[in-house]
């Protein structure tokens, strides 16, 4: 589907823009999805983005901030394994992250065009990545300030409008069940 931006398109998606192309981002595949990108955070502001990455149960992604610097952490202090992994739509990423030459890759994990509401994807769904397993976590992922400045206040709204919550429009938060590897040339699939 291709979003009409008009003659002069605005740095930011609109709200009328995110309402108009919301039948289009909820017709995603359901299952078997192709991944778009990796992405691999060593540190705050950082982005790689590699063919391959290290899923550890104990770990999340191997060397990535989590382990150093999560944001949401357990009593204890150490990391939240429901935030190892976060999977963002594809279709949401191209119609928000307009401006790519100057402004930052979300960060999410994981970008696949993919259906992650909640219908699609109950929490504890697992998803085969390669020979990692990884387990949709009942942590909603809320577009954030950062998400603001980035993407714009229009969009950052729409993500997080209360009646849409179940339909996940930020994408998803997961935990690592199975130690392994995922590639870019990967497809997420549902364990049944």
């Amino acid at each position: 589907m291709i979003i009409e931006l008009g003659e002069h398109p605005s740095a930011f998606a609109t709200r009328s823009e995110c309402d108009a192309v919301l039948p289009h981002i909820l017709d995603a595949p359901k299952n078997d999805a192709t991944i778009e990108t990796l992405c691999f955070r060593p540190d705050y502001g950082q982005r790689t983005f590699p063919d391959r990455i290290q899923l550890s149960v104990a770990r999340g992604i191997e060397g990535e901030r989590w382990t150093k610097a999560p944001w949401l952490k357990l009593a204890d202090g150490s990391g939240d394994p429901r935030i190892q992994v976060s999977i963002l739509p594809k279709r949401i990423m191209d119609l928000c992250w307009r401006d790519r030459a100057n402004t930052p890759h979300p960060g999410d994990t994981i970008v696949a065009d993919i259906d992650v509401t909640e219908n699609n994807m109950p929490v504890g769904t697992r998803l085969q990545i390669g020979t990692a397993v990884i387990e949709v976590s009942d942590k909603f992922n809320t577009a954030c300030i950062k998400w603001k400045a980035r993407y714009g206040e229009e969009s950052l709204r729409w993500l997080n409008h209360r009646p849409y919550r179940q339909l996940r429009l930020r994408g998803i938060l997961c935990s690592v069940v199975k130690d392994g590897e995922i590639s870019s040339k990967d497809r997420i699939c549902k364990l049944a």
